[in-house]
């Protein structure tokens, strides 16, 4: 599949819509049961703390995914990721309050590959702390 969008129309440079994705217990919760990974770092904070976490944390690969959608969003379809890689380089800890944390995206296109692909490169911060290293993606434009 191919990105909605054309590769002529596309600069080095040109930066992707920002998000921001809101985490909280209850969205740990939710991922835990949807994929299967019930470690308790990420549910339990005396767990969490005993093993030496501030808190509890966001899966990674939770971060992962929130981190992508910036890229899916702005390709028009995620099919047309065609390679996709980060680095975890700090957990995304996540209070037990109202508030929780809050993961914010930014991306723009660090490259013009050959057949119309194109690299961009993501940073992921949350709570002013980088938290995604080497993120990349290459998307297959139209």
């Amino acid at each position: 599949m191919t990105a909605k969008i054309a590769f002529d129309d596309v600069e080095v440079g040109t930066e992707l819509p920002a998000q921001s994705f809101p985490v909280t217990r209850a969205t740990l919760v939710r991922y835990a049961g949807a994929s299967g990974d019930f470690n308790p770092i990420h549910w339990n904070e005396k767990f969490a703390k005993e093993v030496g976490l501030p808190d509890v944390i966001a899966h990674g690969m939770f971060t992962m995914a929130e981190a992508i959608r910036v890229v899916t969003d702005w390709a028009g379809d995620p099919a047309a990721v065609v390679e996709y890689g980060v680095r975890f380089t700090k957990p995304v800890i996540v209070p037990n309050d109202d508030e929780g944390a809050l993961i914010e995206v930014s991306a723009k296109v660090a490259a013009k590959l050959d057949d119309g692909r194109v690299r961009v490169d993501l940073t992921a911060t949350s709570a002013g702390q980088k938290v995604l290293g080497m993120s990349r993606a290459v998307v297959q434009l139209a």
